[in-house]
């Protein structure tokens, strides 16, 4: 078995053979990265603060609720509020995507007429999605 050192003349050889410092740089690559800390990378927000005086949104994005008493009170999502305030309101909720849900539960003993009033509100507000609650009460009077 013989192992070529390059020619035989005794001249220097020309080449190096550079694998194995490829070899070592690739691990000590791989060490520098490893014992490297891991960065926190933070990014900064603005978080809403908690104000007491702030009016709560009387709009719920999901579902909304008009009812009438028997004394002819408009209520919204349980606050009273006079046709003008509902018109707003309900134009407010065509403004959100997806348009919320709108019930509507008039009392049996409300006025027709307040009740008339309330839905031409709604029909004018241009409302999508309107359904009747608590129809289930008037089911044995037919």
């Amino acid at each position: 078995m013989s192992m070529s050192g390059g020619s035989d003349d005794g001249e220097p050889m020309m080449e190096m053979n550079t694998t194995p410092l490829i070899d070592v740089m690739l691990v000590l690559l791989i060490m520098f990265i490893i014992t490297i800390p891991i960065q926190t990378h933070a990014v900064k927000v603005d978080l809403p603060v908690n104000d007491p005086n702030a009016v709560n949104q009387p709009i719920d994005p999901e579902k909304n609720k008009v009812n009438i008493d028997p004394a002819g009170v408009v209520t919204w999502n349980g606050a009273p509020v006079d046709t003008v305030t509902l018109q707003q309101y309900l134009e407010q909720t065509r403004t959100i995507n997806p348009e919320p849900e709108l019930h509507f539960q008039p009392d049996p003993q409300a006025r027709y007429a307040k009740v008339d009033e309330v839905l031409a509100v709604i029909k004018r507000s241009g409302v999508a999605k309107l359904g009747f609650i608590g129809n289930e009460q008037y089911r044995n009077d037919f």
